[in-house]
């Protein structure tokens, strides 16, 4: 008796051009890999029988200061390189906090953040502080080159709207707001090293001179079919002074909740721990606002109340 055989394929893409040009006869991209071949590894999903290697695409790799003041991530910069960019940790540090608990050091040191973005889990921990520093996703087509809102970019558990022969080459972030500002993203782990998100919420916070919050942006990880915006949380904090309004904030995020139980954690227990990483959150994108430092990552701080 003979069993039939699958015959994969692999080429590498030279440019962002054959890139997609291989997609669009069916390829999967592949970088870093972290997602990909652990997934396969653990059976969530066979190896896709063709694969274009695009690690070698040059222009992808760059971290870019904007001229208005936001930032280029390229599509395969790594966690690690975000982790310690200095870019990344005065302007955008929700995402070197995010960026530094990734996985584990090979995950991070291969892991990029094009893979994290298209792979789309719910609790990936870059999603939150992207969302806050109102990230955009830059893909290129056969059709040519179009920016989508992360917002409207996820569309479920590793879903995408992006089309299936469009590339991700690079997600590109707001400028901070003029004056003091700041940005954090704290998670409930229970180890240092490959864990996965259990609840994880992202803040970035404007303060005027009087110390009042002018705007704000909370999003939450882990909680929801995707990672999204807690709007009732961001409106509770507009016009104090962040600290006095921090419980109400965090209520807002609990009540935004709608988590599921699984061997991490209850529904109940993401939802109660909700409204603990909410505060956190936020009072630390607030003290970075106004000058403290609160060293990288977030989530090895531990604060009162």
């Amino acid at each position: 008796m003979s069993t039939a055989s699958t015959t994969r394929t692999y080429v590498e893409a030279a440019d962002v051009a054959s890139a997609v040009a291989a997609m669009a006869t069916g390829a999967r991209p592949v970088a870093g890999g972290t997602d990909l071949v652990v997934g396969a590894r653990h059976g969530k999903a066979p190896l896709p029988e063709s694969l274009v290697g695009i690690h070698r695409v040059p222009g992808l790799s760059s971290l870019e200061r904007l001229p208005d003041g936001g930032l280029r991530v390229g599509a395969l910069v790594t966690h690690a390189q975000m982790a310690i960019d200095a870019d990344v940790l005065t302007a955008f540090t929700g995402l070197a906090d995010a960026s530094a608990i990734v996985g584990s050091h090979a995950t991070r040191a291969n892991g990029t953040l094009g893979g994290n973005v298209m792979n789309a889990s719910p609790a990936m921990d870059t999603g939150a502080p992207l969302l806050c520093h109102g990230g955009v996703a830059v893909l290129v087509g056969p059709g040519g080159e179009r920016r989508v809102p992360l917002a409207e970019l996820w569309t479920g558990p590793g879903r995408t709207s992006a089309a299936p022969d469009e590339l991700l080459v690079a997600v590109e972030l707001e400028a901070p707001p003029a004056g003091r500002s700041g940005s954090a993203y704290v998670r409930l782990q229970y180890r240092r090293q490959m864990e996965i998100a259990v609840v994880g919420v992202g803040a970035a916070v404007a303060l005027d001179d009087a110390g009042t919050v002018t705007a704000a942006r909370i999003a939450i990880s882990a909680l929801s079919p995707v990672i999204e915006r807690v709007g009732e949380a961001e409106a509770a904090l507009v016009g104090t002074d962040g600290a006095t309004a921090v419980e109400a904030a965090a209520a807002a995020v609990a009540a935004a909740a709608r988590p599921i139980s699984d061997v991490r954690g209850s529904a109940e227990y993401r939802r109660a721990m909700a409204r603990v990483i909410g505060r956190r959150a936020v009072l630390t994108a607030v003290r970075r606002a106004l000058g403290e430092t609160v060293s990288v990552p977030a989530s090895d701080t531990t604060f009162g109340g």
